[in-house]
């Protein structure tokens, strides 16, 4: 694996100080680094590029850039818009790459509302429950999978 996109969804550059029983006391820039060091540690090689938004009008564009763009992986924490967005879910459905969503909380436990994942029908695989850790969990699963499924 080459490149690696992640894309944050609203509210998760509040993270630290939003909710932090919930969503831990990490920041986005420290979960960055953590995923970031673990890759490392574990020999992962890859270049990972960080996004955040707020708006979903971004969120749509940013994933319809990659078509035909040179992006092995995208991983995307939608957040709220997990639960909501059409528009993402059709964006992730418009392009062709491996898509891995990952939530820092375990959804199923919370709220009946954040039991439905929209955005997750257009992803190949979902990842929750595992906060920050989360992230290089998606990563490295796809380099783990290449090596098992030869």
């Amino acid at each position: 694996m080459n490149k690696v996109l992640v894309i944050n969804g609203p509210n998760l550059n509040l993270l630290g100080t939003r909710e932090p029983e919930i969503y831990g006391k990490h920041t986005l820039a420290n979960i960055e680094s953590i995923t970031l060091k673990l890759l490392k540690k574990n020999q992962i090689l890859c270049t990972v590029e960080w996004f955040q938004s707020n708006s979903e009008s971004e969120i749509v564009d940013k994933i319809q850039s990659l078509m035909g763009d040179n992006v092995d992986l995208l991983v995307i924490n939608p957040g709220a818009y997990s639960h909501t967005s059409v528009a993402i879910l059709d964006a992730l459905k418009s392009i062709s790459i491996a898509k891995i969503e990952v939530h820092l909380s375990h959804t199923l436990k919370r709220e009946e509302f954040r039991h439905k994942k929209l955005t997750a029908l257009g992803c190949d695989a979902v990842i929750e429950g595992l906060g920050p850790v989360g992230y290089f969990t998606a990563i490295s699963s796809q380099e783990y999978k290449k090596k098992f499924t030869k």
